[in-house]
């Protein structure tokens, strides 16, 4: 007992020492010069070129004006990070972590949050930057699928899940403008859409949409599932994916990897509609001669999932200073801007325009957005995320349902 319990104290103490020698965004100054050789691991999703393109650029930005490197560590799921730290935790290695910054939200930040493995609360709202972002007219920067965020991840872009379609192949009117119409019209047009395979985020995301539409009271989504409850609430949705399956691209016998395969698919005529959680994404895709210019995008009138994705930084990451910067430039004007451009990424930005001096005002207005992004008034209304214990819940009944092999 008497080892365990002095094992507790050094493992405690440690943990202490760590968070004491966190770096003081409110003293900046002291961070960009403790920041200064540092490299920056920062594990992201690193399956889209025009996104490594973009962390790219960021990476030559830092090194020229800050005098950091940064690494891209390319994931094909967040979750990996988040085990890797895990993992470290559990060793002891409370500082010196292999993981910088991770780009993050939702249910790998609730995780993290629970298992306190972020770095100090608050960091986020002192940055340089973040007196340019726009916490009120979008509160999902401030509440990330309903878990409060407390400045323990600062903001890097919006999301807003919006349709595809090829207007040279399909008449806008016959469009869907509900999840239960796609059910009708893929009885209508068999094997001409899917979605990726969860637990791929954008596949887990459509079964969120679905769930919130079909969902008897939507507010049940809104707290921790409850395994009592879980197979009447989610009745509707399983009987709604047990008639759409079978209608998907293959039969539902396979199903596209991910977002970028979905887009393929669209690309090559193997199906008609497709999703994303970027309005700007079918105009960034055009720009980069990934889709047709026909494309064009489309959203249901009753509303559809939006979020804000972010960057956060482990409780015992080796390069905090330079993590920090590297979350203040990601929302500086001129890196948002950037981002915001279809030509580049087109992920739309967390900024108040109305907080931006004229000239950083002006990078926006002069972006072309594309002719298949909607408007912000066309875009509908917001549904709220689910809590995040939908998410992996929802993931491991669909495996066990659905899952190729089954």
């Amino acid at each position: 007992m008497r080892k365990f319990l002095l094992g507790a104290a050094l493992l405690l103490a440690s943990t202490l020492h760590a968070l004491a020698g966190d770096p003081d965004p409110g003293k900046w100054d002291e961070v960009l010069n403790e920041a200064r050789g540092e490299t920056v691991y920062f594990n992201a999703w690193g399956g889209a070129e025009n996104i490594n393109a973009y962390l790219e650029w960021a990476g030559g930005e830092l090194q020229k004006r800050y005098g950091i490197k940064l690494v891209h560590v390319k994931l094909d799921d967040t979750a990996n990070a988040v085990a890797k730290v895990v993992a470290e935790k559990a060793a002891g290695r409370n500082d010196a972590g292999t993981v910088d910054l991770i780009w993050i939200n939702g249910e790998n930040f609730a995780s993290m949050k629970r298992q306190s493995l972020l770095m100090t609360p608050g960091w986020a709202e002192k940055l340089p930057s973040w007196k340019f972002v726009d916490a009120v007219d979008k509160p999902t920067i401030r509440t990330d699928f309903t878990i409060p965020v407390e400045g323990l991840e600062s903001p890097w872009g919006m999301a807003k899940l919006v349709f595809f379609h090829d207007s040279a192949k399909i008449d806008a009117a016959g469009l869907p403008k509900s999840a239960k119409e796609l059910l009708d019209w893929a009885k209508k047009n068999p094997g001409r859409f899917s979605y990726p395979q969860p637990p791929d985020f954008i596949g887990s995301s459509f079964l969120k949409q679905a769930l919130s539409e079909l969902v008897a009271d939507r507010a049940v989504l809104q707290k921790p599932v409850d395994e009592a409850s879980f197979e009447e609430v989610t009745a509707p949705l399983f009987a709604y994916l047990d008639q759409l399956n079978p209608l998907l691209w293959r039969g539902g016998k396979a199903f596209p990897q991910n977002y970028p395969a979905m887009k393929q698919l669209l690309a090559d005529g193997e199906v008609d509609i497709i999703f994303a959680f970027n309005p700007s994404e079918a105009s960034s895709a055009i720009a980069n001669g990934e889709l047709p210019g026909s494309v064009r995008s489309f959203t249901f009138p009753d509303g559809t999932l939006a979020n804000t994705h972010f960057v956060a930084i482990p409780y015992n990451a080796a390069a905090k200073a330079g993590a920090l910067v590297t979350a203040d430039f990601l929302i500086s004007p001129e890196a948002q801007a950037r981002k915001q451009d279809p030509k580049v990424w087109g992920d739309p930005t967390v900024l108040a325009m109305s907080k931006l001096a004229p000239e950083d005002k002006a990078r926006f207005e002069a972006l072309d957005l594309g002719i298949a992004t909607l408007k912000p008034d066309e875009l509908g209304p917001a549904i709220d995320e689910p809590h995040p214990s939908w998410m992996e819940r929802l993931e491991t009944e669909w495996k066990r349902r659905y899952g190729v092999g089954n």
